[in-house]
């Protein structure tokens, strides 16, 4: 077993990148397949429209928001301080600030379907 162990190991610090480079790759058009079905995303995002695909109760809010902030980009960069001063439950504003990050790194957008027209 110690001889064997002693090869593997020159093996390695030798010709490591041959090992690597024999490992099988997956094909491309295996990862194409899962996602076929493209989800239907809302064309214009206003806080209305993120609020309610957001969902959870959340989407109460939306008079104060659209009164107080106005601007979806400005809710984008709004604090948790300045939703507390506008009384917005802790959960709620977890809840909108989780899904602010989500929205600005491109993670995340609310659907079409969660709309409530």
């Amino acid at each position: 077993m110690g001889m064997a162990w002693l090869q593997l190991q020159r093996i390695i610090t030798k010709g490591g990148a041959n090992l690597i480079s024999t490992l099988p790759h997956s094909t491309p058009s295996s990862s194409s397949r899962l996602f076929s079905k493209s989800p239907h995303y809302a064309v214009k995002v206003g806080i209305p429209e993120f609020l309610n695909g957001i969902g959870k109760g959340v989407e109460s809010h939306v008079p104060k928001l659209e009164s107080d902030i106005g601007d979806f980009q400005k809710l984008l960069v709004t604090r948790t301080l300045k939703l507390k001063k506008l009384g917005i439950p802790c959960k709620h504003r977890k809840l909108i600030l989780k899904y602010t990050h989500k929205y600005r790194l491109g993670l995340w957008r609310p659907r079409v379907e969660s709309i409530k027209a």
